[in-house]
């Protein structure tokens, strides 16, 4: 019960940010309005990028004061058109859409309207009807401001613009920097380049879904759950916020899969104690993984004539590190999974269902259990998906290019922890997330990185007391600065290929040495969080050589052997680099049209090497003995003990 004494530290303490972020749901209090589709784009090609601000062109249609085009939302602006100069743009960009708002929305009842933006890349303006309703620093996160006093007195219209600049510095996450070329003899005017320190393209724009919602007046503003269990007793320890009341009744309800109550509750705060429990497993660790009750909230009545209902899912489950394991629900948890980018042809980064789908398709092909969000926080709707279907994340802030001595100043620290607060505060509550990823590769044998990441690990675990916190590193095990105080050591290598290129036969020599270096350090279970080859799908060499497929299966089963060899010792998990080929910036004479590193094409296609990975990923999980009344055969069919087959 250590773990729910824990809870009363993370329950107790106040939000660092003004208000709780939760996901948009239609109840019967609350109603919901896509504004996907199709905006009108512009970008200010101006010489200083600031045309629109001078000339204001958020007062009044975005076509009156120029040329616009039909732009997507979601969707990464960049390979929509056929302009080479969109493509690569760095600056402002502006998105505007008209909507008609219901009128019951804005008839003087109290009703809050609500607009979020799921993710704009990076900085964001958003003007309703001329007036500025709020702004945000950084990309991939959801904000959102209350628009009703702006629309109540027009309600017939109403017209959003949003600008967005994609411009990183050494400040931002990821960081970045513009480089001037003022030798005119071998540049035009104004010539700027953004350099980056990260292997994949810089999409930006709109890339999530635009909301328009409703709440009451008075409101349920946040929720947060931690789970337990003891034996068959689970404990859901929750704490509802309410604004815009001082006094209220409420009535909590925890119901199961079939619609069955099982614990309630009318209190604002306390703990839901669950029965013969079912408890949140990982895919294919249990028959019935994904299991997810439902934390109904409500009726609260919080006015005479005002009530608000939210529902959240809830996977009761628990997650522990010891010096040589990763734990769920007390069991030992072998990661076997991929790396990911939210990336495809012509949407970039833009959410796209049909893809989401067809990728949870793959990864149960697989057999994979789990993935990281490389290197940035993904969508709301990818992490309900491993909620349902029982894949685990590691969840990673888009802490990722920190090369550069400044970028570990105060100013970036800050702002590092800012977007930890965000993140924590919008994914807190999804049983899937096991793990926080503060940064990807960062400079972390600088001096400076060892206060840096003590104190933003230190932050993330305050917020978060019940979840282990990472960072995934390539740096050498005896000059890393921050590696003492990360819970599990999270590792990427690319032993023969770019060092030792085309000679395999190191490569099992230089992982053993580099398990046994990191773990007689430091003591803490080890990750592979990165391995793997490029290769051009189609291309082949007998014997193999780099880039063909041959090459790239080799170089999996050679990590294979050396992970068998440490997987019973302190060696948690296997995550390849990368689950498909994915768009890089135009520059590195090794990347052809992107980084092909996956073991699928850009298109979904399997290369040899997805066959090779789904034959390990299924036979360890064959050999998973935490699994019960399970029996998973290598064509990904699962036989139940006593029961029929089922694929």
């Amino acid at each position: 019960m250590f773990r729910l004494l824990c809870l009363l530290t993370v329950l107790g303490c106040g939000c660092p940010l003004d208000s709780g972020m939760l996901f948009p749901r239609e109840t019967s209090s609350r109603e919901v309005k896509e504004l996907n589709g199709l905006w009108k784009f512009r970008a200010d090609m101006s010489p200083n990028r600031n045309q629109g601000f001078e000339r204001a062109w958020y007062k009044a249609r975005l076509e009156e004061s120029g040329p616009v085009v039909d732009m997507p939302v979601p969707a990464s602006y960049n390979d929509i058109t056929q302009d080479s100069s969109l493509r690569d743009f760095i600056g402002w960009v502006w998105y505007e859409r008209e909507v008609l708002v219901p009128a019951r929305w804005v008839a003087g009842d109290g009703t809050r309207l609500v607009l979020r933006v799921g993710s704009a890349h990076y900085r964001s303006v958003v003007w309703v009807n001329g007036v500025k309703v709020t702004e945000h620093e950084g990309g991939h996160l959801p904000f959102e401001a209350e628009i009703g006093s702006v629309v109540r007195g027009d309600p017939t219209a109403c017209r959003i613009t949003i600008a967005v600049n994609n411009t990183l510095t050494l400040e931002t996450l990821p960081p970045g920097m513009i480089q001037h070329m003022d030798d005119r003899t071998k540049y035009p005017e104004g010539f700027f380049v953004q350099n980056i320190n990260f292997d994949f393209f810089n999409y930006a724009g709109l890339h999530r879904s635009v909301l328009l919602y409703t709440t009451p007046g008075a409101y349920i503003d946040d929720v947060t759950v931690v789970t337990d269990f003891l034996d068959s007793t689970g404990f859901v320890k929750y704490k509802v916020w309410v604004q815009g009341a001082s006094t209220f009744s409420m009535k909590v309800d925890l119901v199961d899969k079939d619609g069955r109550s099982v614990a309630t509750s009318s209190e604002q705060a306390g703990v839901l104690k669950v029965a013969d429990v079912k408890l949140w497993w990982p895919y294919l660790m249990h028959e019935s993984p994904g299991y997810l009750y439902s934390l109904e909230v409500g009726p609260v009545r919080l006015l005479a004539a005002s009530e608000d209902v939210y529902t959240l899912p809830v996977g009761i489950r628990t997650v522990n590190v010891s010096s040589s394991q990763f734990l769920i629900n007390n069991r030992p948890f072998y990661f076997h999974g991929v790396n990911k980018h939210e990336d495809y042809d012509v949407r970039g980064k833009g959410f796209d269902w049909p893809l989401v789908v067809k990728d949870f398709n793959l990864l149960k092909w697989l057999g994979a259990n789990s993935f990281r969000t490389s290197h940035y926080p993904y969508a709301e709707e990818i992490l309900q998906m491993c909620d349902r279907h029982g894949i685990v994340v590691i969840d990673e802030c888009p802490g990722v290019g920190i090369k550069d001595i400044r970028s570990f100043g105060n100013a970036s620290l800050k702002h590092h922890l800012f977007v930890m607060d965000e993140l924590v505060r919008r994914d807190k509550n999804h049983p899937s997330v096991v793990m926080w990823s503060v940064a990807n590769e960062p400079a972390s044998e600088m001096p400076p990185a060892g206060l840096y990441f003590k104190t933003l690990i230190e932050h993330t675990k305050a917020l978060d007391p019940t979840r282990p916190v990472t960072y995934v590193t390539s740096s050498n095990y005896g000059r890393d600065k921050g590696a003492p105080y990360v819970d599990v050591v999270c590792v990427n290598s690319y032993f023969s290929w770019y060092h030792d290129s085309g000679h395999l036969d190191v490569i099992g020599i230089q992982l053993n040495t580099q398990f046994d270096n990191w773990y007689s350090l430091y003591r803490k279970p080890i990750i592979q969080s990165e391995y793997g080859a490029d290769a051009v799908a189609g291309l082949h060499s007998d014997p193999p050589m780099m880039f063909t497929e041959e090459y790239q299966k080799e170089v999996l089963r050679s990590y294979h052997s050396a992970f068998d060899q440490k997987r019973k010792q302190y060696v948690v998990g296997e995550l390849i680099w990368n689950f498909a080929d994915f768009m890089t910036a135009q520059g590195s004479v090794t990347r052809v049209v992107g980084n092909k590193k996956g073991v699928f094409t850009r298109q979904r296609q399997p290369k040899a090497a997805a066959f090779l990975l789904k034959e390990r990923y299924w036979a360890l999980a064959n050999e998973t003995d935490v699994r019960q009344d399970l029996s998973i055969p290598h064509d990904g069919c699962i036989i139940l003990r006593g029961r029929s087959r089922a694929c």
